[in-house]
């Protein structure tokens, strides 16, 4: 007795296709691309970690083996003496204060002025947004020293040089904000933003309540770029400062390590690997909001 089975044949085995043949060929497969990746991102990571490492090594190292040429990258009699004349020569924790409350408060600014300006020039129309959108991206091919300038005539005329409203009010938004916001709140659905409508939420209760929250990415990578660049600055608090309550830590290590003759790389050095710091510190704290507001303001 047969039975259906029977009669059930295999279907022919498909000829090998091209990538069959070609993993045939290289054992490595598609293993090999990863390979030349990863050597290509391993040779980027050198170049661009290798001043950073010098710096570190360097500010434990004598003002000699600094000056050597051509330089070395271990301490051959590694010494705190560097730091313990950075805390010794510069009234730090004045210094130190002031660079955070101006970091800070610039920040939280800019997350705010910028998260409702692009808020409104992504999900609301009005007479005059593409024109205001186009505005917003013309400042940002302005170079910032054409506006230094005017900014400071129009803080001296204000009354702010040397205080810490001429440091902070001139960078409580930005361009770049602006648009990095509205970008990322384009791809919001306004599906979510409509529904909240129906239930009767008000315009500033679904912003604060139901966008803001979703907006965690974006606005550390807003935060993480707008606290670097508000620590690093130098040039505006050179201008504006003028006593040394008001100095920031770039300008102070720059003043202090700058004589008449000749600079101080050792105590320099130290300065800069103290000032890294809190900027590493807030990247760790946001590294991974800040990689997913840079991929999908990227990708929109």
């Amino acid at each position: 007795m047969s039975t259906h089975t029977d009669h059930v044949s295999l279907p022919p085995a498909e000829p090998a296709g091209p990538r069959q043949r070609r993993t045939k060929e290289h054992p490595l497969g598609e293993a090999r691309p990863n390979l030349f990746a990863y050597l290509f991102l391993g040779l980027g990571l050198i170049i661009v970690m290798s001043p950073f490492v010098w710096m570190a090594l360097s500010s434990v190292k004598g003002e000699g083996e600094i000056r050597r040429v051509p330089p070395t990258w271990w301490p051959e009699a590694p010494t705190l003496d560097n730091f313990r004349e950075l805390f010794d020569r510069l009234d730090f924790p004045q210094f130190f204060t002031n660079s955070t409350l101006v970091a800070v408060v610039v920040t939280l600014g800019n997350l705010v002025f910028c998260s409702m300006l692009g808020y409104v020039l992504a999900k609301f129309d009005f007479a005059g947004k593409t024109l205001l959108f186009r505005l917003v991206l013309g400042t940002l091919m302005i170079p910032g020293m054409v506006t230094l300038v005017p900014l400071f005539v129009l803080v001296a005329n204000m009354g702010l040089v040397n205080t810490y409203g001429g440091l902070i009010l001139p960078f409580l938004a930005a361009p770049f904000g602006v648009f990095l916001m509205r970008q990322f709140f384009l791809a919001m659905p306004d599906e979510l933003i409509d529904a909240a409508r129906v239930d009767g939420a008000s315009e500033a209760r679904i912003f604060v309540q139901v966008v803001m929250p979703l907006a965690k990415p974006a606005l550390a990578t807003l935060a993480i770029l707008t606290f670097l660049g508000s620590w690093n600055n130098f040039l505006w608090p050179l201008v504006v400062a003028t006593t040394e309550d008001k100095y920031t830590l770039p300008v102070a290590l720059a003043l202090y390590s700058t004589g008449q003759n000749q600079t101080d790389y050792g105590l320099l050095l130290a300065g800069a690997v103290v000032v890294v710091v809190p900027v590493l510190i807030v990247f760790l704290l946001l590294q991974r909001y800040f990689v997913q507001g840079v991929a999908m303001t990227g990708i929109k």
